[in-house]
């Protein structure tokens, strides 16, 4: 099991999240919510994309980016941001096996004071022209070579 986390951010949309949670369970990576969440938590858009392997994700939800943050800063562990105005590419960075790997709402990102409190901005380079990948595979391409790097727990 990887010490390794992945957090979204206020997401908005359930199939994204229920996959997500899917991939966490399947790699033993923890999931953090960071709310308010654009559905309820209990959709069963969530279930169906997470068929049930939700029950074996290791969740935290924080009620607030506050409440998150104090549970986070104690830890000692890196918030490491997936952004489009990163420039550093995700296969440059150096991984560290207690990362939280942070994902935004896949309509806004994350605001500017949530961009600012990241120890890493990191970038999944594409062609020109285009805006951004589907959430659910940017944690897949960037937990992959996070777990690569770092091992597979």
């Amino acid at each position: 099991m990887s010490d390794l986390r992945i957090a979204l951010y206020q997401p908005d949309i359930a199939g994204n999240t229920g996959t997500i949670m899917r991939l966490a369970a399947c790699l033993g990576m923890g999931v953090d919510i960071i709310e308010p969440a654009g559905f309820d938590i209990s959709d069963r858009n969530l279930k169906r994309a997470g068929l049930d392997y939700l029950a074996t994700v290791r969740l935290v939800r924080h009620v607030t980016w506050e409440r998150f943050e104090e549970w986070r800063i104690p830890a000692g562990r890196r918030l490491v941001l997936a952004s489009t105005k990163a420039a550093l590419p995700y296969v440059d960075f150096e991984y560290h096996a207690d990362d939280i790997i942070l994902l935004g709402r896949e309509s806004a990102g994350v605001p500017d004071h949530v961009h600012d409190k990241a120890d890493a901005r990191l970038l999944i380079p594409m062609v020109d022209g285009q805006r951004s990948i589907n959430v659910a595979m940017s944690a897949a391409m960037i937990a992959g070579e996070a777990l690569r790097q770092t091992g597979f727990g």
